[in-house]
């Protein structure tokens, strides 16, 4: 079997399981520990201290610094609700496409790095190739924390590069994120005395004013240079769920709902996060000024912090010598290389695929694409032997 087909074999097996973020991927973990095993390499796990999950590690190579991690995670988002044309959990392969969840994003990189790092081992590298596996990414960037932890133990690689869908371009920035989940807890009467009671849907709908006003003052604002690389360039605040309320003619007695910060690198999340605390104290002096039992839970979701630009990057300069990709991009949305690079390490992302068709029904990468992303790791290879 030749190194593409082995990259190619890896991603089939991959898509084959199910490993959407609200379950566990532990299957998937051990089948690729033991795939690892039987080709000589051993893998370090990270379990999830409350949640049947785990990410893992492993290294190729000398003890020495001055290697490169390739990044991926392991969890996809789930089909419910889409209409497929083909089953989501196998690979179809038709008119250049491999269609399949995760094929995009993004179990068709993860692939190949692991069949990577099998030919790095043959190759006898020089300096080492660490690949990372994390879990629930797509729940904030949370499981690659431990990971990252974890990994510190590892002779410190020069550059990471972490393989999100990005055409195999050199994106070296994307915004960050910070996310609230709301609860209210009004006070229910008859809708027609609603002035003694509080109605947590609008008391909510003030938030959310705030929400709507955040957005109008970004878009008016004069961005910074290198906001205005980014599309939007200002830091955008979004509400994509809510629900309350039992009856139309009852005062909602409670409503929930989220917020999330995509901020632009440059500004402080703490200041966004104060801002919106701030206006959730005001809105709930008001609330328990009409009844004392009415309050507003917030829970943090997660905190992700942007992935900025470098001076002089090692991992910028080593993506843009294997791809020849001279381009200035940044993106909108967010990854682990914001965790990677808070952390100390020189991060850039660079993948095949295109973001446009991660998280859509009949997701799909192109062939090409997925033969581009292996020259790029048979040139990252053939780099670490010299």
């Amino acid at each position: 079997m030749s190194d593409l087909a082995t990259a190619r074999m890896l991603m089939e097996r991959l898509v084959n399981f199910p490993s959407v973020s609200r379950d566990s991927n532990l299957a998937l973990i051990d089948w690729v520990e033991n795939w690892l095993v039987e080709n000589g390499i051993e893998a370090v796990r990270v379990p999830d201290p409350t949640l049947p999950k785990a990410s893992l590690y492993a290294h190729v190579g000398p003890s020495v610094a001055g290697g490169v991690v390739l990044s991926g995670h392991t969890d996809v988002v789930p089909v419910d609700g889409q209409v497929w044309t083909s089953d989501p959990w196998v690979v179809s392969e038709r008119d250049g496409r491999f269609y399949g969840r995760g094929t995009c994003d993004m179990k068709g990189f993860d692939a190949l790095a692991l069949a990577a790092l099998v030919l790095a081992r043959k190759r006898g590298v020089k300096r080492p190739l660490q690949v990372a596996l994390s879990h629930d990414e797509e729940l904030g960037c949370i499981g690659c924390i431990p990971l990252i932890e974890a990994m510190t133990g590892l002779p410190r690689a020069s550059a990471v590069v972490v393989g999100e869908p990005s055409m195999m371009q050199a994106v070296t920035g994307h915004k960050g994120g910070l996310a609230f989940w709301v609860r209210m807890r009004g006070h229910e009467v008859h809708s027609s005395i609603m002035h003694t009671g509080v109605n947590a849907i609008l008391e909510a709908t003030k938030l959310l004013g705030w929400v709507n006003e955040m957005n109008a003052r970004g878009q008016a604002a004069v961005p910074s240079a290198l906001a205005g690389r980014f599309n939007p360039p200002w830091t955008t605040v979004h509400c994509g769920q809510i629900k309350g309320g039992t009856a139309h003619n009852i005062t909602a007695g409670n409503c929930e709902f989220g917020v999330d910060f995509r901020i632009v690198p440059g500004e402080d999340p703490e200041a966004w996060r104060a801002a919106f605390m701030a206006q959730v104290a005001q809105v709930e002096a008001e609330m328990k000024a009409v009844h004392p039992d009415t309050g507003i839970e917030v829970t943090e979701r997660f905190t992700l912090p942007p992935l900025s630009p470098e001076t002089d990057g090692a991992a910028e300069a080593l993506v843009r010598r294997l791809t020849g990709d001279n381009g200035r991009h940044v993106v909108s949305y967010g990854t682990e290389a914001g965790q990677f690079q808070v952390r100390g390490w020189s991060t850039v992302v660079c993948g095949p695929g295109d973001i446009a068709q991660a998280h859509q029904a009949d997701e799909y990468l192109t062939t090409a694409q997925f033969q581009a992303g292996w020259a790029f790791m048979e040139q990252l290879i053939e780099g670490l032997c010299r």
